[in-house]
């Protein structure tokens, strides 16, 4: 055959990929000026580039049906909202969890109260004796005097000398002094010496997050994204009305973890499924919108938590819109690329038609070649994969670390509102709107500045911000909570960019698997989240706002450690992370080649009869 002829067959794939502008409806062909020496030379390379035009790929598809059409509009829509009611679930212990002032209750003390027109202070400041709390007096919340006070208290009594007396913890409980709220901390009394059950109840959400990502990951890879969000959302409806009607606090446990099982796994899910039907040029931005929704979610929430002060009741508003979701089932189609990879081609198409037809788009007859041109059965990822190399491994380590970091950090600020005393629902909102600059300016600063540098730099300002605040004096509020909402602005752009930045340093067939194991890490900071910021706290309020400020530290040094991946192409092969320098050297190549290959007087079109070839 025609040495010509078979280097331009040989580059066809290439080729197709840089005149995209070329209509799919007829072959794409490149045409020489000089003709074939022969009618079998010609003949040989006909066959061979209408064979290559063949392979029709949902990339080259989506050219024709739209990337981001009326359909993929309607379809992110919807998906968007899944975002909103996880926000409630991720960090609603603010609410349901809130642990109001309380100190020790007494039958005669009450009674006291009742009959001499005492208030709820007067009571605290005869049972309960002061305590050292960060340096300040208070009367304590987990002692009183151990005296018997139906002998000892009248309705003339004057102020009583008790410091010499003894003291006892809590012998009948707590009183609490909130106005109508009721938290599942106030009901089930996890107060004192068992204010840590208040953290298994974050921790096991963040068990159920660990465990159903990979659960059901797995399940939308083998039976696919569609099937996987409706099944989760009919378990994260029972599951959560469940957690509202738990009878005791273990068992409301353990219907959280079941909730966070199903609420994670089946946003993952959402998330792959709107990706994988946009062009490659929008996934990007419909990841960060989706995300954003979270941000709404979060806008939201202290608005219910204000008007609904039941937990129980809070927890059933939470839990309803996954009760809707159920009805996607008739508003949303699978991805053709999972059916692709799953040989399903004649479903892929007809949905594809579909999609199609709704952004008043005309297919060609390649939709009858759709094939999945990324499918590679011969490539098997493992876990040692991550770690066999030395980059490997130092990118598996940053990118570990940078997901426990931001876990551990976001979900500590979020948390410690609910402490810090004040307005909660006010400081919560305020907090909550940093996220929308957050988001911008991940949109903003990718693609002009990089990914490091801005990465690098939310960690420096989040972990700033905490330690700042930790030391500013209490007598300027309005100025911790303002350098804390900048803290809160760093992470979140932290949390952003990670998830994107690990896509972007792993190669293809271990992708997915890397992607997996490093969030991990992300459940596992959520998991010791609460115990960090509640237990550090009763030692000293401002602690944990250190060791997140060094976390932050730490992470924003070794993030400068990574290579920039702006303008690079995604790497297929271990290699091209170990060996930067040749990836582009082999895009150089192949630019040098299609050069090359074409001669001077080359006439290349998109419609020339391949006979002419």
């Amino acid at each position: 055959m025609n040495t010509q002829c078979m280097c331009l067959c040989s580059v066809f794939m290439l080729m197709r990929r840089v005149w995209r502008s070329a209509p799919l409806h007829s072959p794409l062909t490149f045409g020489l000026t000089r003709p074939v020496k022969n009618e079998e030379d010609r003949a040989s390379c006909h066959f061979v580039l209408i064979t290559a035009a063949a392979m029709t790929s949902f990339d080259d598809i989506l050219e024709e049906a739209g990337k981001f059409g009326r359909s993929q509009r309607r379809i992110f829509a919807l998906l968007c909202f899944v975002s909103m009611p996880w926000a409630g679930v991720y960090v609603g212990i603010v609410f349901q969890g809130f642990t109001p002032d309380h100190w020790c209750r007494d039958d005669a003390v009450q009674q006291w109260r009742q009959t001499c027109g005492r208030s709820l202070a007067d009571g605290r400041s005869v049972i309960a004796p002061l305590v050292n709390v960060s340096g300040v007096l208070q009367h304590s919340s987990c002692e009183q005097y151990d005296v018997d006070w139906n002998a000892t208290l009248t309705c003339d009594a004057q102020k009583m000398d008790l410091g010499s007396t003894p003291t006892t913890p809590c012998k009948s409980g707590w009183e609490y002094d909130y106005e109508g709220r009721r938290s599942f901390v106030t009901e089930f009394g996890l107060v004192c010496s068992d204010a840590w059950l208040v953290d298994m109840f974050q921790a096991m959400l963040n068990i159920g997050f660990l465990l159903g990502s990979i659960t059901i990951g797995y399940l939308a890879d083998r039976f696919g994204r569609r099937l996987s969000f409706l099944m989760s959302n009919v378990f994260n409806g029972i599951a959560g009305i469940l957690v509202a009607v738990a009878p005791n606090y273990v068992s409301m446990l353990i219907f959280r973890m079941l909730y966070g099982f199903g609420v994670k796994g089946g946003w993952m899910a959402g998330y792959v499924l709107i990706t994988e039907i946009v062009g490659v040029e929008y996934r990007r931005t419909v990841g960060v919108v989706y995300q954003m929704f979270f941000s709404v979610g979060l806008l939201v929430l202290p608005l219910l938590a204000y008007f609904i002060t039941d937990w129980r009741w809070l927890q059933v508003v939470i839990t309803v819109p996954y009760i809707l979701f159920i009805s996607y089932y008739w508003f949303i189609p699978e991805s053709p690329r999972w059916l692709l990879s799953q040989n399903r081609r004649s479903q892929a198409v007809a949905i594809t038609e579909a999609m199609a037809k709704e952004n008043k788009r005309t297919l060609s007859k390649n939709i009858e070649t759709l094939t999945d041109e990324n499918a590679d059965p011969s490539a098997t990822a493992s876990f040692m994969d991550l770690i066999r190399t030395p980059k490997m491994r130092k990118h598996t380590f940053i990118l570990s670390f940078n997901w426990f970091t931001s876990a551990v950090v976001y979900q500590g600020l979020i948390m410690r509102l609910g402490i810090m005393g004040g307005n909660v629902y006010i400081s919560f909102l305020i907090s909550a709107l940093m996220e929308f600059p957050a988001a911008l300016l991940i949109l903003f600063t990718i693609e002009r500045v990089g990914r490091r540098l801005p990465f690098a730099a939310a960690n420096v300002v989040a972990g700033a911000a905490c330690l700042i605040t930790a030391f500013l004096p209490d007598s300027v509020p309005w100025l911790k909570t303002a350098v804390a909402c900048v803290g809160r602005l760093g992470i979140t752009m932290t949390f952003e960019m990670v998830v994107f930045v690990n896509t972007e340093l792993y190669p293809t067939f271990v992708r997915n698997l890397g992607v997996s194991v490093c969030s991990t890490l992300c459940d596992i900071g959520g998991i010791a989240a609460p115990f960090l910021l509640y237990r550090l706290a009763t030692i000293w309020l401002e602690l944990p706002l250190i060791i997140f400020g060094i976390l932050a530290f730490l992470a924003g040094a070794l993030v400068l450690l990574l290579p920039e991946t702006r303008g690079v192409p995604l790497p297929d092969t271990i290699n091209d992370i170990e060996y930067p320098d040749k990836v582009k050297l082999k895009a150089m190549q192949k630019n040098q080649q299609l050069t090359t290959l074409l001669p001077p007087d080359a006439n290349i079109s998109s419609n020339q009869n391949p006979a002419s070839v």
